[in-house]
C-alpha cells in the first residue's frame, strides 16, 4: 500500500477575534506538515450561521500572515479540494446525511426545545441516546408516513447519529496513545438542522477531511471528547483505511491559578491573548494584540512553540525553519502549559539583540520622527546600538533615549540630591575647560584627557561622571558617558553643561 501524502488543516470558525491558543494550533499543523514534506489546509468552519462575526475570517488570515505561517491551499488560497468554506459545501453535507440515513446510522428527530427541556426536568442527566431515544418524537418512534408528513408540513427537525450502547472506540492518540471511551457514555449527536440546511461541526468535519483527504487531525485537547463521535462516524461511512490519525494538544493554562486561559486573564495582567488588535463590531470593545503591543512574529513563535512542546534538548531559541527541522509531534506534553507571558517578553527581547542595529532603527526612527525630532537614521542607528540590549520592545527606546535628541529641560529630584555636590558647579566648570580643548571628540579622544584631568586633580572619578551625566541625561541613567558626549558632539555637551552649571549652581 502507497504511503498517503501527510495533509492536515486548520479550521477556525469565523465568530470573533483568533485565540492564542488556536494559534499555537496551526502551528504545529505547520510544523507537523514542514517537517514531513506535507501540505496545510485552511478552511473555514461556519456552519453556525448565528455565531458568525464580519471581518473575522479576514482578522484570521492577516494574522496567519504577520505570523508567517503559510499554508498551501484553502480559503482565499486555492486548492482542489474546495470549496474550503464550509457553508459553500451545503449540498455535499446532504448526500452523506442521505446515505446516513438509508443506512441506518442516522435518524431524524422533532424535539422542540421545549419538549427536550421537559425531558430534562424528567430525567436526571439526560441525554439523548439509546436509553431515551424510543421516549423521543423521532422516526424511530413515528411512522414513515408520520414522518414524512411532518417534513412535508415544514416541521423543523435535526438528524441525529445513532450510537449502538456496549461498544469499546478507541482512539490512536500520537500524543497520549490509547484513549478508551465506551460508547455507552455517548449521547445520539446532532448531525444536521434543517433549520438552516447546514450540518453541525461533528458531520462536516468528518466529511471535509475525508474528502479533502487529510492525513492527520491535530486539535486542542477540548476536542478529545469528540473523538470517540468521530471514530464511530469514519466507522458507519465504511473509510476506516482513510481514517487520520488524531493528535489532542494540551490547553494553555492561566498563568496564575487553575484553568483554560482567557481574555480575561490577559486584560488583568496586560498581556494580550490576540495575535493582532481586535475591535468588536457589535461593542465596539478594543482588544490589543501581540503585533501592537510591540512584539516581532519570530519572537510570538518561539514563544508559543515551546507551550506544550520541548525538543529535548536545551535549545530556546529557534527560527521557524529551526522549528521544523526539530519538530517531533510526540515530545508535545499530555499536560497543560502555563501561558508565562513574562517568558514571552524575554523572547522579545533576545530577538531585538538578534536583529541587526540597522533594522531596529528602521523600526525607531518613526518613533523619533512623531516626537518632533529630524535625524538621519545613521545616527538613530548609532543610538539604537547603545540602547538596544536595554529594552523588551522597540517602543520602550524612546523613553530611554529622548536625551540623545531632546536636551534635559528638567533634572531629576533624586539624583540631583545624590550625585550634585556642593562643588560639582565648580568641577563641571573646569570640565567645560578640558573638553574645549580636545580636538579629537570620539570616544577614545576624550576618555584619554579627561581621566588624566580627573587624576591630576586628585578628584574622585565617581563624582566627576555621576555629575556629567546629570548635566548631559538630566537623570542618572544611561550608556558611558563618552558614548554619550560623542554622539552629542563638543558644541551640545558644553551648551548643556553650561545649562546644568546655571541651574543647579
Amino acid at each position: 500500500m502507497t504511503e498517503r501524502k501527510v495533509r492536515v488543516r486548520f479550521a477556525p470558525s469565523p465568530t470573533g477575534a483568533l485565540h492564542i491558543g488556536g494559534v499555537r494550533t496551526a502551528l504545529y499543523n505547520y510544523l507537523f506538515a514542514r517537517r514531513h514534506g506535507g501540505d496545510f489546509v485552511f478552511r473555514i468552519e461556519d456552519t453556525d450561521s448565528h455565531r458568525f462575526v464580519p471581518g473575522a475570517e479576514e482578522y484570521i488570515i492577516e494574522s496567519f500572515r504577520w505570523l508567517g505561517i503559510q499554508f498551501d491551499e484553502g480559503v482565499s488560497f486555492g486548492g482542489e479540494y474546495g470549496p474550503y468554506r464550509q457553508s459553500e459545501r451545503r449540498e455535499i453535507y446532504k448526500e452523506y446525511i442521505e446515505k446516513l440515513l438509508a443506512n441506518g446510522k442516522a435518524y431524524i428527530a422533532f424535539d422542540t426545545p421545549e419538549e427536550l427541556e421537559s425531558k430534562r426536568n424528567e430525567i436526571q442527566n439526560f441525554q439523548y441516546d439509546a436509553r431515551t431515544r424510543m421516549q423521543m418524537r423521532n422516526s424511530l418512534t413515528l411512522s414513515k408516513e408520520e414522518t414524512d408528513r411532518l417534513i412535508e408540513d415544514g416541521e423543523q427537525y435535526v438528524v441525529r447519529f445513532r450510537i449502538d450502547p456496549g461498544e469499546e472506540v478507541h482512539v490512536n492518540d500520537m500524543i497520549r496513545g490509547d484513549v478508551m471511551i465506551k460508547s455507552d457514555i455517548l449521547d445520539d449527536k446532532v448531525l444536521y438542522k434543517s433549520a438552516d440546511e447546514l450540518p453541525t461541526y461533528h458531520l462536516a468535519n468528518i466529511i471535509d477531511d475525508h474528502l479533502m483527504e487529510i492525513t492527520h487531525v491535530i486539535r486542542g485537547e477540548e476536542w478529545l471528547p469528540s473523538a470517540p463521535l468521530h471514530v464511530l462516524l469514519y466507522r458507519a461511512f465504511g473509510w476506516e483505511a482513510t481514517m487520520p490519525q488524531f493528535a489532542h494538544l494540551p490547553l494553555l493554562l492561566k498563568p496564575e491559578g487553575k484553568g483554560k486561559l482567557s481574555k480575561r486573564d490577559g486584560d488583568r495582567l496586560g498581556f494580550p491573548v490576540f495575535p493582532l488588535e481586535w475591535k468588536d463590531p457589535k461593542t465596539g470593545e478594543i482588544s490589543t494584540g501581540f503585533r501592537e503591543s510591540g512584539y516581532f512574529p519570530e519572537a510570538v513563535i518561539n514563544f508559543l512553540a515551546l507551550l506544550g512542546w520541548n525538543p529535548g534538548t536545551d535549545q530556546e531559541l529557534f527560527s521557524l525553519d529551526e522549528l521544523v527541522a526539530a519538530f517531533d509531534i510526540t515530545r508535545c506534553s499530555k499536560a497543560g502549559a502555563k501561558f508565562d507571558f513574562q517568558k514571552g517578553i524575554w523572547f522579545n527581547h533576545e530577538y531585538i539583540l538578534r536583529k541587526s542595529d540597522a533594522e531596529i532603527a528602521g523600526l525607531f526612527a518613526p518613533i523619533v520622527a512623531n516626537n518632533g525630532v529630524d535625524e538621519t537614521l545613521e545616527r538613530v542607528t548609532q543610538v539604537v546600538s547603545m540602547m538596544k540590549d536595554r529594552v523588551n520592545f522597540v517602543k520602550e527606546l524612546w523613553p530611554l533615549c529622548s536625551f540623545f535628541f531632546i536636551p534635559p529641560t528638567e533634572y531629576d529630584e533624586k539624583t540631583v540630591k545624590k550625585r550634585w555636590k556642593p562643588d560639582s558647579a565648580k568641577v563641571m566648570s573646569e570640565l567645560v575647560e578640558v573638553l574645549s580643548g580636545i580636538q579629537d571628540f570620539t570616544v577614545e579622544g576624550q576618555e584619554h584627557v579627561v581621566m588624566a584631568w580627573v587624576e591630576q586633580q586628585g578628584y574622585k572619578l565617581g563624582d566627576v561622571m555621576n555629575a556629567f551625566r546629570l548635566a548631559l541625561v538630566g537623570i542618572g541613567k544611561g550608556p558611558g558617558m563618552f558614548d554619550i558626549s560623542a554622539f552629542l558632539g563638543k558644541e551640545e555637551t558644553l551648551k548643556r553643561l553650561h545649562k546644568a552649571i546655571d541651574t543647579l549652581k
